[in-house]
C-alpha cells in the first residue's frame, strides 16, 4: 500500500482527536474501516504511530514526528488546490488594462478599476496609458488584456468593443486677460463656429501619422467642419496634459471631454459648447473577442455591470 493524501488526512484526524471513533465522525466514515486504515499505514511504514488506550489513542514518538510533516503537506496541498480553483474562477492571476490619456478623468473609470481591485485583491493589476489606436494594437498583440478607449473601432478584427458612456466635449481656452468674475465661469457657453478664428492645439495624434488617425483629433476636426470651418492648427502634442499647458500659455484652444474639467490648471478655463453641432466623446471597453482568461472575463463582467449602476444611480 502506498501512502497517499487520504491516508495522511486519516492519520491527522486521529492524532488531533485522540480517539478513533471521534475521528471517524469527523471524517464522515465508520470506525472499523478507519481503524483498519491506521493499521495499514503503520504496516506500510513499519512503525507504531499510536498507543492504544482504554479511552482513546496516544501518539508515539514516531507518530509525533509524522504529525508535523503531515500537517505541512496537507496545508501545502490545500493551498495549491485553493490557488488552482481561484485561478480558474478568475480570482487570481494578472491583468493589464489600457487607458487613454483622457479616460482616467471620467469618474467611472477609476471607480470601476477600484471596484475590481476590491473584489479581486489577489489579481495583480497593472495600467498602461497611451492613445486609443495604440491600445487597439496592443490588444491585438496581446500586450494588454482590456482597454478603455475613446475611438470607435468599426472593424474590430478579433476585438470586442462595448460602448460604455457618452459625454459632451468642451473647449479649453486661455484664461489670461479674462476678468476674474463670471466671464471665467464654465457656465458661460460659446458656439463652436465662434472659434473659427482661433488657433487649435493639435493633440491625440502621434507625430508622423496620417490625419483622421485618432478619436480626439477626428472628433475635433469633424465638429469644426460641421460648424462650417476648418480648424487652423498650431502647436502639436500627443498628450492631453501637454495640450492644456499649451492652452495655458495662450498658444491656442482645444476641445476636450467634459470630464477633463476636473483638471484645474492655472491659466485654463473651460466653456460649454452650444449650437447645432456639439461634439461628444465616447468611452468604450475593448478586449480580445473570446479571450479565454477567467481574469479578463471577471473584469469585463464587473465593468459592464458597474456602468449600468453608474448610468442609473440608486437613491
Amino acid at each position: 500500500m502506498a501512502i497517499d493524501l487520504r491516508h495522511l488526512r486519516y492519520f491527522v484526524a486521529v492524532a488531533e482527536e485522540g480517539h478513533i471513533t471521534r475521528a471517524a465522525e469527523r471524517l464522515g466514515m465508520q470506525q472499523p474501516p478507519l481503524s483498519q486504515q491506521i493499521k495499514a499505514i503503520e504496516r506500510e511504514l513499519d512503525v507504531r504511530l499510536f498507543i492504544r488506550k482504554a479511552r482513546g489513542v496516544e501518539l508515539t514518538d514516531a507518530g509525533r514526528a509524522l504529525l508535523g510533516d503531515a500537517r505541512r503537506i496537507l496545508e501545502n496541498v490545500d493551498h495549491a488546490f485553493d490557488t488552482t480553483r481561484r485561478t480558474a474562477r478568475g480570482e487570481r492571476g494578472r491583468l493589464c488594462v489600457g487607458l487613454t490619456p483622457t479616460s482616467p478623468f471620467h469618474p467611472f473609470v477609476p471607480r470601476a478599476i477600484r471596484a475590481f481591485r476590491e473584489a479581486f485583491p489577489q489579481v495583480f493589476l497593472t495600467l498602461e496609458e497611451t492613445l486609443s489606436n495604440d491600445l487597439v494594437e496592443q490588444l491585438r498583440n496581446e500586450r494588454i488584456d482590456a482597454a478603455f478607449i475613446r475611438v470607435s473601432v468599426t472593424e474590430p478584427e478579433g476585438l470586442a468593443v462595448t460602448p460604455l458612456l457618452e459625454e459632451p466635449m468642451v473647449v479649453a481656452m486661455p484664461s489670461a486677460g479674462v476678468p476674474a468674475r463670471n466671464d471665467r465661469s464654465s457656465d458661460k457657453a460659446v458656439q463652436l463656429k465662434a472659434l473659427a478664428d482661433q488657433t487649435f492645439i493639435e493633440y491625440g495624434r502621434p507625430y508622423g501619422t496620417a490625419p483622421n488617425g485618432t478619436a480626439m483629433y477626428d472628433t475635433m476636426v469633424n465638429a469644426c467642419h460641421a460648424a462650417g470651418f476648418s480648424p487652423r492648427f498650431g502647436q502639436k502634442t500627443d498628450r492631453l496634459a501637454s495640450a492644456l499647458n499649451l492652452v495655458a500659455t495662450g498658444l491656442g484652444v482645444c476641445l476636450v471631454p467634459a470630464s477633463v474639467q476636473r483638471m484645474n490648471l492655472d491659466g485654463v478655463m473651460y466653456r460649454r459648447l452650444t449650437g447645432a453641432h456639439r461634439p461628444t466623446a465616447s468611452l468604450s471597453l475593448a478586449s480580445r473577442r473570446g479571450d479565454p482568461s477567467p481574469v479578463v472575463r471577471q473584469f469585463l463582467t464587473l465593468v459592464t455591470k458597474a456602468v449600468k449602476d453608474f448610468r442609473s444611480p440608486r437613491d
